[in-house]
């Protein structure tokens, strides 16, 4: 009877952190955002872990590093204009573990002359207390 007790308690304990581990992370992609959206990349990339061993996988193949994936989306998107306006479907969050989560979504950008838009996979860390992208693939 204590051990039903004790898995009853861990579950409904486990249920409240991953309520709000996925309310975090749903903030850190409105952070995104609203960061895209305003044409600032230095707020957006703050939503990832800035480490040499950061992974960004592209339509280039895999890229490794913080300062590498800022300076490819300088390239990619050199003003707002080329930024659009920035939408995400968030399919699903999985929690791997305490501290991993996976997410599945679809990104849509809307720009004067196109509407480009795809699916992303990240991979998420908690570390010190926020979760932060440690890998990225977008296609």
């Amino acid at each position: 009877m204590k051990a039903l007790v004790f898995c009853a308690i861990f579950f409904a304990l486990t249920l409240t952190v991953n309520a709000q581990d996925r309310k975090d992370i749903l903030n850190i992609l409105e952070t995104q955002r609203v960061s895209w959206n305003k044409g600032d990349l230095e707020a957006y990339m703050e939503t990832y872990w800035k480490s040499d061993s950061l992974l960004f996988v592209g339509k280039n193949g895999p890229k490794f590093g913080w300062q590498t994936t800022l300076d490819n989306y300088r390239k990619s998107y050199p003003d707002k204009v080329a930024m659009g306006i920035l939408s995400f479907d968030v399919q699903q969050i999985r929690f791997l573990s305490e501290t991993d989560a996976f997410v599945l979504g679809a990104w849509h950008l809307k720009r004067e002359k196109d509407s480009p838009e795809g699916y992303f996979t990240l991979l998420m860390k908690k570390l010190n207390g926020q979760w932060k992208i440690i890998s990225d693939h977008s296609s």
